[in-house]
């Protein structure tokens, strides 16, 4: 059974779970509310004691972000071996209480559809990373970056996201190194307002996922406040990092602390959390 009907179903045996509709359109007012009073930051993926490696160039993420619960900054290299899990991690703001409650609703939703073998003791949704998907002006050209090439999420568990705006589509692929291979059977359009879960050896081990492409069908177009960049579509990744995983910004080591310090204190701008962060 293609993805595409795996909703209908409680117990996937593809580990991959699709529900359209599961935010009410009152949640969604509440969320875009939220989503009004944050300010998104581009990072950078290296920095001055995380070089880039040989043969490679510093460069920005494709889009803008924003984390819940931890700020993974792409600098500190989260979950990239063999470098550890310490010091990765930085503690973020709370969920607001709407986004709290529905991944109430995931989590049940999520012990009810997944083995208990794929579920870790103490898994729960605390972290949460929103993507802003869209175009980019460069050079007086909107160039399109919706997209997120093919990875892996390595936290344990499983992961839920939730879509607003337009479509995504949404792929896991067999990869070779030299080639990605889409599977039909592990393909899904995300809608608006829609949950999909996967967990599991096969989601989460043996296949990589990608956001292939997103629409502009319907002309969505959600006010961020970045400058010289249009979004029609914004996602929420909602994972599980222990806490024991979890640092504060103080007791980062210096030369982190000094690498992350521009975004804190951008986001101190528009964030009483990362306000109270600085001296």
């Amino acid at each position: 059974m293609s993805a595409g009907h795996s909703h209908n179903r409680l117990r996937p045996p593809s580990g991959l779970f699709y529900q359209p509709g599961f935010v009410s359109s009152a949640e969604k007012k509440s969320i875009l509310d939220y989503i009004a009073s944050i300010h998104p930051i581009w990072e950078q993926r290296y920095s001055a004691s995380n070089p880039p490696p040989e043969g490679d160039n510093q460069r920005w993420l494709l889009r803008p972000v924003y984390w819940l619960g931890n700020w993974q900054f792409a600098c500190l290299g989260y979950y990239h071996p063999p470098r550890g899990l310490k010091e990765r991690s930085v503690r973020a703001e709370p969920f607001p209480p709407v986004l709290r409650q529905l991944c109430d609703r995931i989590e049940l939703l999520a012990r009810r559809i997944f083995p208990k073998a794929d579920v870790p003791a103490g898994w729960k949704l605390n972290t949460c990373l929103i993507n802003y998907y869209g175009s980019k002006k460069i050079d007086g050209k909107w160039i399109d970056c919706a997209r997120v090439g093919e990875h892996r999420d390595f936290e344990p568990g499983p992961v839920a996201s939730l879509s607003f705006g337009e479509r995504a589509l949404f792929q896991f692929v067999h990869s070779t190194g030299r080639q990605s291979v889409p599977t039909v059977d592990f393909q899904q359009w995300l809608e608006d307002r829609s949950v999909q879960l996967f967990g599991g050896k096969t989601c989460k081990e043996a296949l990589f996922h990608r956001v292939q492409r997103v629409d502009d069908k319907n002309k969505t177009r959600f006010e961020i406040g970045v400058p010289e960049f249009e979004t029609r579509r914004i996602n929420f990744t909602f994972r599980y990092v222990p806490e024991s995983d979890w640092v504060d910004f103080k007791d980062l080591a210096s030369d982190k602390r000094t690498d992350i310090l521009p975004y804190v204190k951008e986001l101190s701008e528009r964030s009483p959390f990362f306000k109270s962060l600085l001296p």
